[in-house]
């Protein structure tokens, strides 16, 4: 079964991240079959002037607004089987580690934890406060995956969009993507 992918944009710094993550899966398109995505209240805000543009409404991927609860990822007979929220606000992430689904991201993550499936959360924020690093260790124990927008450098990336690229692909990889990206040591 190909996967069937939920994609979350919240509204913390990191826009960039995404909308490489999205040009990247329109690259894969033979390894998943069905990307679903939602953005919060403040993620398309952010975009803008992060990015300077509204390319966040030009993806091929099916859109749902961020209180349909009606969206199949929103029961786990969907059968979504990856969520990755890039970037993910320390407030979303508190929210999800409280089990608290007041909006289509978080219950879309909590549907992903209680069917053991993969989440993956690209944290942007830092530095960190003892609040954040327990949410943390609260999503890891219930089986997600914190991955920081912490960029690696083996790769010696010479642009911006070279060091975000270090960690989409990361993301990717994450996910069980196949991808041509640098390997350490190869």
């Amino acid at each position: 079964m190909k996967n069937k992918i939920v994609l979350a944009v919240t509204g913390a710094s990191g826009s960039i991240y995404a909308s490489m993550l999205f040009d990247k899966l329109s690259m894969l398109k033979e390894q998943f079959s069905d990307v679903a995505i939602v953005f919060s209240k403040n993620a398309t805000a952010v975009w803008q002037h992060e990015l300077g543009n509204d390319s966040f409404k030009t993806f091929s991927f099916k859109r749902y607004d961020t209180m349909d609860f009606n969206a199949p990822f929103a029961s786990g007979s969907a059968q979504y089987n990856t969520m990755i929220i890039i970037p993910c606000s320390m407030g979303t992430m508190g929210r999800i580690a409280a089990g608290i689904s007041n909006d289509l991201i978080t219950r879309a993550a909590d549907v992903i934890l209680k069917e053991r499936r993969k989440l993956i959360l690209v944290t942007r924020d830092m530095p960190l406060n003892l609040i954040h690093i327990n949410n943390m260790k609260a999503i890891t124990e219930a089986g997600g995956i914190i991955c920081p927008a912490c960029p690696s450098f083996y790769s010696k990336p010479q642009t911006i969009n070279d060091v975000a690229a270090t960690v989409v692909d990361r993301a990717l990889d994450l996910a069980g993507f196949s991808l041509n990206s640098f390997r350490w040591n190869e």
